[in-house]
């Protein structure tokens, strides 16, 4: 029974998505011109469970490049109209475009000569007559077996608020730097951190040189705590690595000879290495792939600028 019911519900809210996606038109062009020439911040609006869906469309807007926030229109109506200002442009979402609250706010906005988009079910309301562009988000039944609920039009709304805000997001240019810029808490931030921002660097980077004697490459690897060090030439570029593997095999084989050799007589060149400006999950790949545990991080002349160690990208698969 309630699995009818499941069905039921998903099959009128898809078909309602597929409805819009049908009418789709210059108005959607119209109203991503509007609110991407908006000098200010796109202000969205709405009562009820409207105001619930335009609550998310805002933070989605936020998250993608587009300044955004929501204002209450009953709470406009009572000191929080000072909020906007010119160079805003205000989405409304009202599916009966006659929301009272939303309506009252017209005044305000043709002072401040704020442009208004609307999502809305009606398009011959009174919000629709006032809109610069009108968004038709109409559904032919709700999925409420009373048809009284708002369930099929919310969906709606909110998918055609996502489609702005995706479509924004691609007139801005929009690149995962700048998602992870507003995003650096959290599984998402974390996904798309760069190396640089994770790397062992500076007093941290484990560093000898080709002449360094083995005792005081073992006191740099255990000092480090990266269970490697890097081998650089004066230039700063890369010569090798050595590892605490490479040790133990050097040990089985030399015995106590290796402490009188050298780094760059022991030392593995052809160390895999990346730039800076890759994602750690590309690094952490990268790293599972060749089965090894830190890689090395160069500039473009391949001068070392620092160590990932697998342990660091670990941690932020748990976040």
């Amino acid at each position: 029974m309630s699995l009818d019911c499941a069905r039921r519900v998903l099959k009128i809210e898809a078909q309602a998505i597929q409805d819009v996606l049908a009418r789709l038109d210059g108005s959607f062009e119209r109203a991503v011109d509007v609110l991407f020439a908006c000098k200010g911040r796109v202000v969205v609006s709405g009562m009820g469970k409207s105001g619930l869906i335009g609550r998310k469309i805002s933070a989605t807007f936020s998250s993608t490049g587009t300044p955004s926030f929501f204002l209450h229109p009953a709470e406009a109506l009572h000191g929080d109209l000072g909020m906007l200002a010119r160079g805003d442009a205000l989405l409304a979402v009202s599916y009966g475009g006659e929301t009272e609250e939303i309506v009252r706010l017209l005044e305000a906005l043709k002072r401040l000569e704020i442009s208004l988009v609307t999502l809305t079910g009606k398009t011959d309301s009174t919000l629709a007559q006032a809109s610069d562009v009108v968004l038709d988000v109409s559904v032919k039944e709700e999925a409420c077996s009373l048809n009284l609920a708002p369930t099929a039009s919310t969906t709606v709304a909110m998918a055609v608020g996502d489609a702005l805000a995706v479509a924004l997001l691609e007139r801005r240019g929009f690149q995962p730097d700048d998602f992870a810029a507003l995003h650096p808490a959290g599984r998402l931030g974390s996904k798309l951190l760069r190396v640089e921002h994770l790397m062992h660097a500076g007093n941290d980077l484990p560093r000898v040189s080709p002449e360094t004697m083995m005792p005081d490459v073992f006191h740099e690897m255990s000092k480090k705590g990266l269970g490697m060090t890097t081998v650089t030439e004066p230039d700063g570029r890369l010569a090798g690595i050595l590892t605490d593997g490479d040790l133990r095999r050097l040990m089985e084989k030399h015995r106590g000879a290796t402490l009188e050799m050298r780094a760059g007589d022991c030392m593995t060149r052809g160390a895999q290495t990346i730039g800076p400006h890759v994602l750690a999950s590309e690094a952490l790949n990268l790293m599972e792939k060749r089965k090894i545990t830190s890689i090395v991080v160069v500039d473009e002349v391949k001068a070392v600028l620092g160590v990932v160690h697998l342990h660091d990208l670990w941690t932020l698969e748990l976040m």
